[in-house]
């Protein structure tokens, strides 16, 4: 729950860095901050895979603790791009890292996998949920916003790091693995990548992700720079986004597991490119507020479901450990680009093109994943895949 929460709960973050001590770096520099977070965390994920495997949960769940909450204290004495990036982006995306994985094992130790599905949703929904009313992509940015005016950066990013430190000291006590894999994970398969329907999705999966984290981050510029809200609710703007996932991330994951994975994620990512070019003449509060609502709940699903298709197209369980490792690892390059890109995009050009561009990404990306569902099932609608 805590590991979504701090990558969307970096929009706060950033904007804070562009309007304050990093303002003369360009937006797409400090974009990589939280980029680069978002991507360890993914890379990260893959390798440590084989540890947990091995039977290192327990010293995977104490480093990555440790090097989250010493990340984010030490983003608290950080002025500099050099020091934010290193404690920020470096040590707590690596600390995220070790926990993504081995989280997901963990979680289907608990459940069969007719009911994993529904479980992920509802464990994907802890960034949203959970944090509603303890940590995550909700709560942060409105205690950032809160504090941040009253008691300083230091001081405020520090009280994020306890509650970070008083969440990740409930998993430790309580986070048991129920049962051990049998077989010892690789960390590659490369017959993955002959198999046109997995690296089809992996391509779409990836483009998708290029565009999708691009209001996260920029959504609250957005309304100061052109004065669509006030201040103090420009800065909820995240908070509403993240909320809105907390349904995308569990509905769709129920419909899902009717009518199949592909089903459902390809509308949703359709719908979340014709969302961003809405942010284009989103220029009042109310319409702001319900776009924002909407591309939540769309981009939420993408979350939630995208994982699991390298699930249901593998051809065993076998190697399902292994397959998510890569997608992810490859997955996560659209994130690591993605908001730098749409940075360096808003700097020459505007909102106009940086909402353009990540519509027209996720358009394409639900392109690639209807290739991939022909490809893995074939041209009947009606299919459950």
């Amino acid at each position: 729950m805590l590991l979504r929460g701090l990558v969307n709960a970096y929009g706060s973050f950033g904007t804070y860095y562009e309007l304050g001590p990093l303002h003369e770096y360009p937006a797409s520099t400090i974009a990589w901050i939280g980029s680069i977070q978002a991507y360890l965390m993914l890379f990260t994920g893959a390798l440590t895979g084989p540890l947990f495997d091995a039977g290192h949960f327990r010293l995977l769940l104490i480093v990555g603790s440790s090097l989250i909450v010493l990340g984010m204290a030490t983003t608290s004495v950080s002025t500099k791009l050099w020091q934010i990036m290193l404690s920020q982006a470096f040590a707590v995306g690596i600390g995220q890292g070790c926990l993504f994985s081995p989280s997901l094992a963990v979680l289907s130790t608990y459940f069969s996998e007719k009911r994993f599905l529904i479980a992920m949703g509802l464990a994907a929904a802890g960034s949203g949920l959970a944090a509603y009313h303890i940590e995550g992509g909700t709560i942060y940015p409105i205690v950032f916003h809160t504090l941040e005016p009253k008691l300083g950066f230091a001081a405020t990013t520090r009280v994020i790091a306890y509650i970070a430190a008083g969440t990740l000291l409930i998993s430790n006590m309580v986070i048991r693995v129920r049962t051990l894999s049998t077989q010892r994970r690789q960390i590659f398969d490369m017959a993955a990548w002959k198999e046109p329907a997995f690296t089809v999705y992996v391509i779409g999966s990836m483009i998708a992700f290029l565009g999708t984290w691009t209001p996260f981050v920029y959504i609250e510029v957005y309304a100061l720079k052109y004065g669509i809200t006030s201040k103090q609710l420009a800065f909820y703007l995240l908070p509403i986004i993240t909320a809105g996932s907390i349904f995308g991330r569990v509905g769709p994951n129920l419909i899902a597991a009717r009518i199949g994975l592909f089903n459902v994620v390809i509308p949703c990512v359709t719908i979340t490119g014709v969302l961003a070019f809405c942010f284009i003449v989103a220029k009042t509060q109310e319409s702001l507020i319900a776009v924002s609502c909407l591309y939540g709940f769309f981009s939420g699903s993408i979350v939630s479901i995208i994982p699991a298709l390298g699930v249901s197209i593998s051809p065993s369980r076998a190697v399902i450990g292994t397959r998510i490792g890569m997608a992810c690892a490859t997955i996560g390059l659209g994130m690591l680009a993605g908001t730098p890109v749409s940075g360096a995009i808003l700097s020459h050009h505007g909102f106009t093109a940086t909402w353009a561009f990540s519509g027209t990404v996720a358009l394409l990306g639900a392109c690639f994943l209807t290739a991939a569902r022909v490809l893995h099932g074939g041209w009947i609608l009606r299919q459950k895949l």
